[in-house]
């Protein structure tokens, strides 16, 4: 199981994520910061749980590109 976890207000709107992962980022045209596709918010940790572990490789690459670290990926 993949646990994904955006911090959105922390966002820059810098676009990595999107670029990385477009299955499961994309850029909200509201405010231009990060939407985590599927995801619950939790005080602002907005979370998606996926049993497809192929999006792991791409979500990684995304939360390692991500210049306020603020995307967290783990494989469980």
């Amino acid at each position: 199981m993949v646990v994904i976890t955006l911090q959105r207000n922390k966002c820059i709107g810098c676009n990595y994520c999107v670029e990385l992962a477009p299955d499961q980022f994309q850029m909200s045209k509201k405010d231009g910061k990060s939407v985590l596709l599927h995801s619950k918010d939790k005080k602002g940790f907005f979370t998606v749980k996926s049993n497809d572990d192929i999006i792991f490789d791409a979500c990684d690459k995304a939360s390692k590109a991500c210049p306020v670290n603020i995307i967290s990926v783990k494989n469980i």
